[in-house]
């Protein structure tokens, strides 16, 4: 387990983080050639993630993040007096290991770290483009006391399962099957942290839509959402919904958002070429423009790389198809709650655009972990509950010392 104080490892993630947002440094372009070959992305968004991720990792927030679940950073270096309780100290839960998923970029480096400042020893079974690796050996760098607790290998899926039951805590992120999988694997007293497929969504209340300047400034925040990392991960627009009676009608929206995704796809263009990518969304291209008597589908741009769905069926799930959106109008968010109950889907995230407190109920009811804005959906704060749990208190035990008064 890790000797250091806790202070000398967050200042130790802090420095190789922003080495990490240097664009010139050598082990970042690397992984951004290869991380965009695995994940077909483009370069663009690729780069923006490593932004996102790395910047997010800064002295100050982490040591936030530490205090607000524990109490303070000492409780993780020695026994704290607490008010009204016995005096406690935080113990590493044990050695963890944190399995990768094959769409986000860099999800495990925020559970890894975490990790690492209570202390645990820390496997990441890394993706083939070792991102993870590239950034530990950066971290050794700064603090090379944290290579016996740090360590990377590649992932191989299932048939690499086998050997997790060592561990005394396993965070997952991928597929509800592989989780199930996984899960039926480890032994009982293993700490199971999964994170499985979950939507995010969007809803446009009609007092956000009082002008077209309005909208079209909304839209243009909505655009991010929709196109970055092809719409895979779950924190990506998957269902928008635009309630009527707004200055701005739903369907006017909807034309108005297709406008803007033909600009905004200069930015974010389309990585290279997938056929299993291009096959989905034309096969859901084909579908909308079967059902063309009762819905409008709105292909944005000459080379249909994005699809634009108007008011599709109720009764049809989320399609998951990258750069595939599907816009239906509505009258309360209490609709929205009520289809994605539904249909079984849990969410991650809700984007509002519009201040009433029932959009956050409905969030809340819908079991969202996170409300936010237009344009932000992508870029979640180090601090939020990812998939509605805690970042650091699960890889922790505690232990309590009840002595004081009772010295002999």
């Amino acid at each position: 387990m890790v000797k250091k104080p806790v202070r000398s490892i967050v200042a130790a993630i802090s420095a190789a983080a922003a080495r990490w947002i240097d664009g010139t440094f050598a082990p970042r372009v690397r992984a951004l050639a290869e991380v965009s070959a695995r994940t077909g992305y483009g370069e663009p968004s690729v780069e923006g993630a490593f932004d996102r991720l790395f910047g997010s990792l800064e002295r100050d927030r982490i040591e936030a993040v530490i205090t607000d679940e524990l109490g303070s950073l000492d409780v993780l270096d020695r026994f704290v007096e607490r008010d009204g309780r016995p005096r406690a100290r935080a113990l590493p839960v044990g050695r963890v290991c944190v399995l990768s998923s094959r769409t986000t970029i860099g999800v495990a480096i925020v559970p890894a770290v975490f990790a690492l400042c209570a202390k645990c020893d820390v496997l990441v079974k890394d993706r083939e483009d070792h991102l993870v690796a590239a950034f530990f050996a950066t971290l050794i760098d700064q603090l090379p006391e944290l290579r016996a607790s740090l360590g990377a290998k590649q992932w191989d899926g299932k048939s690499d399962a086998h050997d997790l039951g060592g561990f005394d805590a396993v965070v997952v992120f991928g597929s509800d099957t592989s989780l199930t999988a996984i899960a039926a694997q480890l032994p009982h007293s293993t700490r199971f942290i999964p994170h499985g497929s979950k939507a995010s969504a969007g809803y446009v209340a009609r007092d956000a839509l009082k002008s077209w300047a309005a909208a079209q400034a909304l839209a243009e925040r909505a655009a991010m959402d929709l196109l970055l990392y092809e719409t895979e991960g779950c924190l990506s627009l998957h269902a928008l919904f635009v309630e009527r009676g707004g200055a701005v009608s739903p369907e006017q929206f909807g034309q108005m958002f297709g406008a803007i995704l033909c600009a905004a796809a200069v930015d974010l263009p389309v990585g290279p070429p997938d056929a299993r990518r291009v096959a989905r969304l034309a096969m859901a291209r084909d579908m909308a423009a079967f059902r063309g008597a009762e819905q409008e589908a709105l292909v944005s741009d000459a080379a249909a790389s994005y699809l634009l769905v108007m008011d599709p069926p109720w009764d049809e799930p989320p399609p998951f198809v990258s750069r595939m959106l599907p816009i239906r109008s509505v009258d309360a968010p209490s609709q929205v709650a009520d289809y994605f109950i539904r249909h079984g889907v849990s969410v991650e995230a809700l984007a509002v655009a519009g201040s009433r407190a029932d959009l956050a109920e409905a969030a809340a009811r819908m079991g969202a972990a996170r409300v936010t804005a237009f344009g932000l959906l992508q870029s979640p704060e180090i601090g939020d509950f990812h998939g509605g749990r805690p970042r650091i208190a699960e890889f922790v035990r505690w232990i309590s010392d009840e002595r004081i008064g009772f010295e002999t």
